[in-house]
């Protein structure tokens, strides 16, 4: 009879615990941050809900009057309306370092629930000394501090964005002042190529890690830029200046053929004259007739006939010629005597006249 009574006991205040809840059971949040309990029950003999900070009474609510007036400005409440059966929102609108421990509702002879609140501090992170310059292969160290943080914050490198091991930096803390910490850490960098670094610290109610962030310039890579511009500058420079020669040959080329085209060889042009003509004799090429008191004999009056065929050829292009009769006087006096030839141009009726004497 009497493990009945106590298994009764046991259940009705099981079924009492469980229309009560306390949310969220833990909270972090940063300095100056809101921090928000929701207290929410079924069970409606309650008659006053009190909520305390750290066993410290923070506010008083009333189930027929609602809140009632505190001294403490910092809190305050209000009706949740999503929640079912009756529930209260418990608002910190700014929270402090002292306000982290216990935050409780407590329903008045029924039961109550507690949660945690946690209140961290966000600082600075800084990477000394400005933007770097250093040459390929040399080691670059760096040193960044995060300062004024609670509780000790998480401190990361990133090269280009990129984490780094663990194993490649130290990390060291120290204690400030009013319970806060500085964190430092070194990194130590070879110079391979220009680099963005960044130091980032983070605590868990942060969303974004603060970053701080200084640029590595690698000297050799500079030089290595310019390099790789000039290269194509100089193997374009020296192709244009190739296809400007072989275009100035080419059009060297081509005037030399126009010229040799307009201005024949004179040679070539005897032996044209001579095949056409057909060794005729002066009396055609100038249209008049032929001297029968003369012949030409040796090696040498063939030569004086060719000399003379020429001369009258190239002075027909430039004298116009009037027909007229020829006078010819013929004396032969051995195979070496000289032909002389004179040409008299008078003038008649305002016309050029030509005569030819051959002696």
């Amino acid at each position: 009879m009497v493990v009945h009574l106590l298994l009764l006991l046991l259940s009705c205040k099981i079924q009492v615990r469980a229309q009560m809840k306390l949310s969220p059971e833990t909270l972090t949040v940063l300095r100056g941050e809101e921090a928000r309990f929701t207290c929410s029950t079924s069970n409606t003999q309650w008659t006053v809900m009190v909520w305390l900070l750290n066993g410290t009474v923070a506010l008083t609510i009333s189930k027929l009057h609602g809140v009632l007036q505190s001294t403490n400005t910092n809190v305050t409440a209000e009706k949740s309306p999503v929640s079912k059966g009756d529930s209260w929102v418990f608002v910190l609108t700014s929270t402090e370092r002292y306000h982290q421990g216990q935050v409780t509702c407590d329903l008045q002879d029924i039961d109550r629930r507690t949660a945690s609140l946690f209140v961290q501090e966000k600082g600075s992170v800084k990477v000394f000394g400005d933007d770097k310059l250093a040459f390929k292969g040399q080691s670059v160290l760096f040193e960044c501090q995060a300062a004024g943080w609670y509780p000790k914050p998480s401190l990361q490198w990133q090269v280009n964005h990129r984490k780094v091991s663990q194993g490649e930096y130290n990390i060291s803390s120290e204690a400030s002042g009013e319970s806060l910490l500085t964190v430092r850490s070194n990194l130590s960098v070879t110079a391979a190529k220009s680099s963005h670094v960044d130091c980032l610290a983070s605590v868990s109610a942060l969303p974004t890690p603060l970053k701080s962030s200084v640029h590595l310039t690698v000297v050799a890579e500079v030089g290595q830029e310019e390099d790789e511009c000039t290269v194509p500058l100089a193997v374009t420079a020296s192709l244009s200046a190739l296809l400007l020669l072989l275009l100035l040959c080419i059009c060297t080329v081509l005037c030399y053929r126009q010229r040799t085209q307009a201005k024949p060889n004179p040679k070539e042009a005897v032996w044209f004259n001579q095949s056409v003509a057909g060794r005729s004799s002066v009396a055609e090429m100038t249209g008049g007739k032929d001297n029968l008191g003369y012949s030409v004999e040796g090696l040498r009056a063939d030569a004086d006939y060719n000399e003379l065929i020429m001369e009258t050829r190239s002075q027909m292009d430039f004298v116009s010629f009037q027909k007229v009769p020829d006078v010819v006087h013929s004396n032969s006096l051995s195979l070496h005597s000289e032909s002389q030839v004179q040409v008299c141009l008078s003038e008649e009726n305002s016309k050029n006249v030509r005569r030819i004497t051959t002696v």
